[in-house]
């Protein structure tokens, strides 16, 4: 099984989408499998132009970006993994732009004048099986911890799978990063004790998707999982009420966590 973790944080190895990545990674290394990391932020990619050059005779599944960056290099990357994860933080209620672009330009390794029917169902155009086809696991990131933070990029992911016919391997969503402090800060499993819980986790997903190719239920679950304290604090922050009482003592402990 050969792994590619494609990381689209504007950060770059900086950035606590990398410290997801890494974490599982560990895990796929330790049940023997290979694995790669494409950070976005060091290659060229541009937009698509939308020209239709690359549906025209003359240059046919040819874009004409193609020898001006680096995205035919990723492509090829892509092409030769068995699985791919798409790890992504949350900008302004959507995935990474980086991320969005790299997918935007497979349009133009397909051909758009083939209408197919997806295994799933849905009417589509002709896409590069070899790239847009792979089973793949889905990594999303945000500090905020309303669930309708990361719900765009979450529902663009399983649209993504359904037109593609591309198996969704599992699909992991942390929150709270800046509270855990990215990852990079041990100590938080103190006040956080979930978190341990979490990272172990996310190893086992690494583990199982170089194993079975997909991430179980449960080990989402648990990656999943709130890291606040409170017992049924995913049901209870719901409430407007909870939430003012909530923001008044985060703030009182935003001295103790230095955040």
């Amino acid at each position: 099984m050969k792994i590619l973790a494609i990381n689209g944080s504007y950060r770059g190895d900086k950035g606590h989408t990398r410290v997801l990545i890494d974490k599982i990674l560990s895990g796929v290394r330790a049940a023997g499998s290979e694995c790669e990391i494409v950070t976005l932020a060091h290659f060229k990619i541009n937009r698509c132009l939308a020209c239709d050059r690359c549906q025209s005779k003359e240059s046919y599944l040819k874009c004409v970006q193609s020898e001006k960056d680096d995205v035919q290099q990723i492509f090829q990357k892509m092409s030769e993994s068995d699985l791919l994860i798409f790890a992504t933080p949350v900008y302004v209620f959507g995935f990474s732009v980086l991320l969005k672009t790299l997918l935007d330009r497979t349009y133009g390794i397909s051909d758009c004048s083939k209408l197919i029917l997806s295994k799933s169902g849905m009417l589509f155009h002709h896409t590069n099986k070899s790239v847009s086809g792979k089973p793949f696991a889905a990594v999303i990131c945000c500090d905020n911890m309303e669930d309708a933070t990361p719900a765009n990029a979450i529902s663009y992911f399983k649209t993504y799978a359904r037109f593609q016919d591309a198996n969704l391997a599992g699909i992991l969503v942390r929150n709270a990063g800046r509270l855990a402090d990215y990852g990079k800060e041990p100590s938080r499993q103190q006040i956080f004790p979930k978190l341990a819980e979490v990272y172990k986790a996310y190893e086992r997903a690494g583990r199982e998707l170089a194993t079975q190719g997909y991430i179980t239920k449960s080990t989402q679950k648990i990656a999943n999982q709130e890291i606040i304290p409170i017992k049924m604090f995913h049901i209870l922050k719901r409430s407007p009420l909870f939430k003012r009482r909530f923001l008044e003592k985060a703030n009182s402990m935003r001295a103790l966590l230095n955040v």
